[in-house]
């Protein structure tokens, strides 16, 4: 009677314990779940496969571009494409912030996507970044990205800050340039004033990624680039926010899309693409979303897949907001943007307040 009275409590006692954990675990994971928008696709040659989206910066609606293009690999191409955001403390996705959760799912990602500056993430999610740079993880990273971490106040994560200069010199110069081929140097031209028109180097003409595409116009400006690695396409500069501006004669073709094979030390061989814009609206010109969903089949290894034909029609309403610093779309949750048919971006454009 004492052993069964002794095993049941015992018995209790574990079911407790288990079902606290399981609580916790819960709770944890639906806490991490306010942080993103999952788009599920069912059919098509990324079925069974993971990309994982990280939007967070300041100035160019990168919260707008990737889950538009999230929407498309998932619905079109079967992807099961996660965006994560950074929130504020009311939950709402704040651009540029660097509160952010759930970052295991890169563990069993295949491809990760980034829009990102200066961000310095909690350190728990930093190890998931750092764990699948180390396994090689193909990316694909717009813009901001090349000065993606400003991390001064964490000397385990210090090396990947954009300008760092320490004692892993392998790391001179952080994130950007050792995985991607480049950081951030200045801007090139007048942002805001001066798009770019985008041509394709002869020499990379045939490359799979430029397969189907032509006629690339962006709005956002310029960048000075000299990147390490494959130089697929030059920007000219151009003086006016039309595609019919005038170039820029003062100005020389720089770099804006290139790829790298990147290998961090202690860590496997791994595919970057990275181009300078995909603000908002440079997604309204089909060359260049082609070129970007092309880069997301080529970092995975699908090459097979690239069709110069291959749909890449948005899928629901996207209206982006212009790109700019001083305001935009406040108090949307990731969950706001759930389904194929909800509106990118919600919400109304607020503007910071001017001293």
């Amino acid at each position: 009677m004492q052993k069964t009275l002794k095993s049941l409590l015992f018995i209790s006692f574990a079911t407790l314990i288990f079902s606290f954990i399981s609580v916790q675990a819960s709770a944890q994971g639906d806490d991490a779940g306010k942080y993103r928008v999952v788009y599920k696709g069912d059919k098509g040659p990324g079925v069974g496969k993971n990309i994982v989206f990280i939007a967070t910066d300041h100035e160019y609606r990168g919260e707008e571009s990737l889950p538009a293009l999230a929407r498309i690999l998932a619905k079109r191409y079967g992807f099961n494409c996660t965006v994560v955001y950074a929130l504020d403390s009311a939950g709402n996705i704040f651009p540029g912030g660097s509160n952010i959760k759930g970052l295991d799912i890169l563990d069993k990602a295949d491809l990760l996507v980034m829009f990102m500056r200066f961000a310095h993430f909690p350190d728990a999610e930093m190890q998931h970044i750092d764990d699948y740079v180390k396994r090689g993880g193909p990316i694909v990273a717009f813009r901001t990205s090349t000065h993606a971490f400003d991390i001064k106040n964490n000397p385990k994560w210090a090396h990947y800050g954009w300008d760092y200069k320490g004692e892993k010199t392998d790391w001179k110069d952080g994130f950007g340039e050792y995985v991607l081929g480049e950081t951030w140097v200045s801007h090139y031209g007048t942002n805001h004033k001066q798009s770019s028109k985008i041509i394709i180097e002869k020499s990379q003409a045939e490359h799979p990624i430029m397969r189907g595409v032509k006629d690339m116009w962006v709005q956002s400006g310029g960048y000075t680039a000299e990147p390490k690695g494959t130089v697929l396409a030059k920007g000219q500069v151009l003086n006016g926010m039309t595609a019919t501006s005038e170039p820029d004669k003062t100005k020389e073709m720089l770099p804006v899309a290139w790829i790298k094979e990147y290998q961090v030390e202690n860590g496997k061989k791994g595919r970057s693409f990275t181009t300078t814009h995909g603000a908002s609206e440079d997604l309204l010109n089909e060359g260049f979303r082609r070129m970007a969903l092309n880069a997301a089949f080529w970092a995975m290894g699908m090459e097979t897949e690239i069709k110069p034909d291959n749909d890449i029609a948005f899928v629901g309403p996207y209206k982006p907001t212009t790109f700019n610093f001083s305001g935009y779309k406040a108090n949307v949750k990731p969950s706001d943007l759930a389904g194929w048919d909800s509106l990118i971006m919600p919400g109304e454009i607020v503007k910071k307040k001017t001293k």
